[in-house]
């Protein structure tokens, strides 16, 4: 059994993945890790990316790291769930290079609309919290799905309608407080 995945933990993996990088190379890191090092989350079950370019050199550590740091990595990210939102790489944040490996977090949009497209408890929660502290936005989260619409007939798992109102649930809740006192 693997144990929980805190930030340190985090940050040493992504540590020794960009020491293994032998070429220029992006990981986008999703779920849990973004929740982890945004920080409304303590510690996650496993390191969810999407590596680009894909390389053999860095997929080939992973088995490896993974015994090594006792840890879950998964290669997982909303494009496996949703539909490619355009501008998607320009939205990702910037977390850290390490050596020729930059590190960001894939696009807060699109990880929002995929994890309500899931709609699990824990997604949901992760999605009002990044309303409430400000990292996306409704109005254009509502804009976003509208763009992505068109191409669903690519994910035969996506229900249209009952994820529209997934969406329209998860926005009308009242929004949470992040503030220390609330």
């Amino acid at each position: 059994m693997r144990r929980d995945l805190d930030r340190d933990r985090l940050l040493e993996f992504l540590a020794a993945l960009g020491r293994v990088a032998r070429e220029p190379a992006t990981v986008y890191l999703t779920g849990g890790a973004t929740a982890v090092l945004h920080g409304w989350r303590n510690a996650t079950v496993d390191v969810d990316l999407k590596l680009e370019p894909e390389s053999d050199t860095l997929l080939r550590a992973l088995p490896r790291l993974k015994e090594e740091l006792q840890l879950n990595v998964e290669l997982a990210s909303p494009d496996g769930f949703v539909p490619e939102l355009a501008g998607w790489r320009e939205r990702s944040p910037f977390v850290a290079q390490q050596g020729r490996l930059t590190v960001r977090h894939y696009d807060l949009y699109s990880q929002a609309l995929a994890k309500i497209e899931r709609g699990h408890a824990r997604d949901l929660l992760d999605v009002r919290e990044m309303l409430a502290r400000g990292l996306v936005d409704a109005a254009r989260l509502r804009v976003l799905f509208a763009e992505m619409e068109p191409s669903f007939y690519k994910y035969p798992a996506v229900d249209p309608p009952t994820f529209r109102r997934a969406l329209e649930f998860v926005l009308e809740e009242p929004p949470i407080d992040c503030s220390e006192d609330g």
